[in-house]
């Protein structure tokens, strides 16, 4: 069982980072907003878990316990794989999956791809009484707005969605935030635009733009 990693990071590439452990790259599976906390050549720590499979063996990542914990039960509620548990994670931090649970609200699950309405009903009714909702999140420093439209961008695209699409979700998303703050609020966090945007986008929304893509080649061909 891996439990942890630290070492230096070599890449950051949407949901897949590297990480160099004694002279050995580690592939690790994280979420969008994960990656981009991560810098190239600085030393990185992560809680780990390693599913085994009959053809493979992943290892999934997370910048604290908490995330972990809620991916842990996640996979172990009927229907959700690892893959989808950490979707969830990249729309939800563990306190607002806490927050649904307690409020019995399945609606904010059904936005994660690969999950529907009866797994969505499924990751309510299995995780009651199992989380904990905290009154409030730990500040995340803020970085300015041009940064953490360009990072949040960057990350949306490297998930699949098309360049153009990207930047319609980011742009309704900051002004969103802006209305929502006032003129004199500081700007938000790469990591809370990022949930949100793929909140916006929703499953939907990528299906439309793998779809598209895929007539566009058609059409070319």
């Amino acid at each position: 069982m891996i439990s942890s990693v630290r070492g230096l990071v070599r890449s950051a590439v949407g949901s897949t980072v590297v990480i160099e452990v004694g002279g050995v790259g580690l592939g690790i599976q994280v979420t969008p907003a994960t990656a981009l906390g991560l810098r190239i050549n600085d030393e990185a720590r992560l809680v780990t878990t390693l599913i085994v499979r009959e053809d493979s063996l992943t290892l999934y990542g997370f910048p604290s316990a908490d995330e972990l914990a809620v991916f842990e039960l996640l996979v172990g509620v009927t229907g959700v794989g690892p893959k989808s548990a950490l979707g969830v994670l990249a729309v939800l931090s563990p306190n607002q999956i806490a927050q649904a649970v307690a409020g019995d609200d399945d609606g904010v699950f059904r936005k994660v791809s690969g999950i529907g309405p009866k797994t969505a009903k499924l990751i309510v009714l299995s995780l009651a009484g199992k989380l904990a909702v905290t009154a409030a999140t730990s500040p995340t420093r803020a970085a300015p707005a041009t940064s953490v439209a360009a990072s949040v961008q960057a990350a949306l695209i490297g998930l699949g969605w098309s360049e153009r699409v990207a930047a319609e979700a980011v742009d309704e998303t900051l002004t969103e935030l802006a209305d929502a703050a006032g003129d004199d609020a500081a700007p938000p966090a790469v990591a809370a635009v990022l949930r949100l945007a793929l909140g916006r986008l929703g499953p939907a929304a990528h299906h439309a733009t793998g779809s598209a893509a895929s007539s566009t080649g058609t059409a070319r061909s």
